[in-house]
């Protein structure tokens, strides 16, 4: 299985710290923050990696390489400015993704989830990890019930930004910008996505505040 980590974005919130870095590079213990996505990505198994990259994406490839170094291969997509949004920068990977289902990473986040735990059921589109909201999320994304990710529940979680995606969840799609959001709640509405709850840590590195804390962290543990 080959992984896809998402490293296009602008990081608006994350302002003026990625003016003149990308959000991925941003230091985060001994090393970028994306760097821990692949080390991970590693440890379980995977060797083939795609990367989309549009703001700064030069830096990506300047620093990461061909992903050698955290024993990994990297594949880039380069997308074009503004980026083209989650879903259409995966749409635009796919043929480097190829036909199995694969890995989707967001690069702005930090689990602690051994990622050799995730599979695609038989039969589903996608199944997502979903973890307890957060504090800057607290109406959650999606219910969860006997393992199948809902799209109404009275208990909401939110979406990680790990997954395991099937090519299929993107048939009809076009090129261009387009989120991903809207083809989870259609898969989900259709019973055709599962998912896991992780209770153990995990942050959106989406603001400053957030990435001082991260950093925080790490330096006590």
């Amino acid at each position: 299985m080959k992984a896809m980590v998402l490293a296009a974005g602008r990081g608006e919130r994350m302002r003026p710290l990625t003016d003149h870095t990308p959000k991925p590079l941003l230091p985060v213990g001994e090393g970028p923050l994306v760097a821990h996505h692949l080390a991970a990505l590693a440890a379980a198994g995977y060797r083939e990696v795609v990367m989309n990259c549009a703001w700064l994406g030069e830096q990506l490839r300047a620093t990461l390489g061909d992903g050698r170094e955290w024993g990994v291969s990297i594949t880039y997509s380069p997308e074009p400015w503004p980026a083209l949004d989650t879903g259409g920068g995966i749409f635009q990977a796919l043929p480097l993704l190829g036909p199995a289902p694969f890995l989707l990473v967001n690069g702005d986040i930090w689990c602690d989830l051994a990622l050799a735990r995730l599979a695609l059921p038989r039969g589903m589109l996608g199944h997502l990890v979903l973890v307890p909201n957060p504090a800057h999320n607290p109406g959650g994304d999606f219910g969860l019930a006997d393992g199948r990710v809902v799209p109404d529940a009275d208990s909401r979680y939110t979406y990680s930004g790990l997954a395991i995606l099937a090519p299929e969840l993107f048939d009809g799609c076009s090129p261009g910008r387009f989120p991903l959001a809207p083809l989870l709640r259609r898969a989900a509405g259709e019973g055709r996505l599962s998912g896991l709850l992780h209770d153990g840590f995990w942050t959106d590195v989406g603001t400053p505040e957030r990435l001082y804390a991260l950093r925080a962290r790490l330096g006590a543990a």
